[in-house]
């Protein structure tokens, strides 16, 4: 098993919570690390929110402790009244994300077995709200997150495998039910680098140079995300109608097999070109060009009179087929377009700075 950073973050900012809540003097410090487990989040960006919203969770469930047990005190049935109320105005202020910790500041104070129930209750609060700060501090200094890394691998792994799988149906060389399963696991990381793509979206910059150029690394990625999950579509798709396929003329299923050769190879091509393992811009007489979707519907077009001749029912799923072909290519041709001027753009202020300096 993997430890991660936030697993070692929470163990951090449980241990800086009791330790710190012990220095004040609390007498429960165990308060500021149940605090502290609520409070850690993925992100620098998340954690300031959450601080934002646990402050107001928090005042939400001492306020409401503190009015119950002055007018009605704290019988069990007293907390439940009070904990369902507070609930409600959680939800009512959209702050369903602090329901938890606002529950545990409201019972944490109504436990009060007498004394001075004002003090009491401050403490409880200031010990819960120890715990808070310490998990903003650590997310804030310990091990910052970075998310556009691993939004790149899960794309690029991602790509890879989804690559193999297209190039290995078109020659029908695949387990049916081992390509089933693999579709599942792919959609799986798709929907994992969109969680990625989000945290990277959230992680705040400081220098407007660096958002500039996050923004149009946004832009990118975003594409990249696009272009897998059209080419998710057509593998699914070639997956589910591979006996219809196989009974194709075939010089026609040579001409699917060379297009999607030529889309998964520029789609590849293109990754290596953003992540700068190949020239940018690509040297001349190295590019790659596929059919457009004009050559590509012409084509299906031109074997359209042979399947009709044939009453051949596999004609209304290569439709299908032809159709998520084009869209995918049109995902990789805008992805070229988007890498191309991002490189571009990162090319004319190289050449900026060496003018200046000359």
């Amino acid at each position: 098993m993997k430890l991660g950073a936030r697993i070692l973050k929470t163990g951090i900012a449980l241990v800086l919570s009791l330790y710190l809540a012990q220095l004040l003097h609390s007498p429960s410090p165990v308060f500021a690390g149940i605090a502290a487990i609520f409070a850690i989040q993925p992100t620098i960006y998340r954690s300031y929110l959450t601080i934002i919203e646990q402050i107001q969770g928090n005042i939400i469930g001492a306020v409401l402790a503190v009015i119950f047990v002055l007018l009605l005190g704290n019988h069990f049935i007293v907390i439940g009244i009070a904990a369902i109320i507070a609930i409600i105005i959680n939800l009512k202020l959209k702050l369903e994300n602090t329901i938890g910790l606002s529950l545990v500041t409201l019972v944490s104070i109504m436990e009060t077995q007498g004394g001075n129930f004002i003090q009491f209750a401050e403490i409880r609060f200031s010990t819960i709200m120890v715990g808070v700060f310490s998990a903003f501090i650590v997310n804030l200094f310990f091990m910052p997150p970075k998310y556009e890394k691993k939004l790149f691998f899960s794309i690029s792994s991602t790509t890879e495998e989804m690559i193999r799988w297209i190039r290995m149906s078109t020659r029908h060389d695949f387990g049916h039910q081992n390509l089933k399963r693999d579709i599942e696991k792919l959609k799986n990381n798709i929907n994992k680098m969109g969680q990625f793509y989000m945290m990277y979206k959230e992680e705040r910059i400081y220098f407007k140079k660096n958002t500039v150029d996050k923004s149009r690394k946004l832009v990118i990625y975003r594409q990249m995300i696009t272009a897998n999950k059209k080419g998710l579509d057509t593998l699914r798709r070639l997956h589910r109608f591979e006996n219809e396929i196989l009974h194709l003329p075939e010089k026609f299923q040579l001409s699917i097999q060379e297009q999607l050769d030529c889309l998964i190879y520029h789609q590849e091509h293109l990754i290596l070109r953003f992540s700068g393992k190949i020239p940018n811009p690509p040297v001349a007489g190295e590019g790659i060009v596929c059919l457009n979707k004009k050559e590509l519907f012409d084509l299906f077009l031109i074997h359209q009179k042979e399947f009709s001749e044939h009453e051949n029912p596999s004609l209304y799923h290569m439709m299908q087929i032809v159709a998520s072909i084009i869209d995918y290519g049109e995902q990789v041709e805008h992805l070229e377009t988007l890498i191309s001027s991002f490189h571009s753009f990162h090319q004319k202020e190289v050449l900026i700075k060496k003018d200046s300096v000359q």
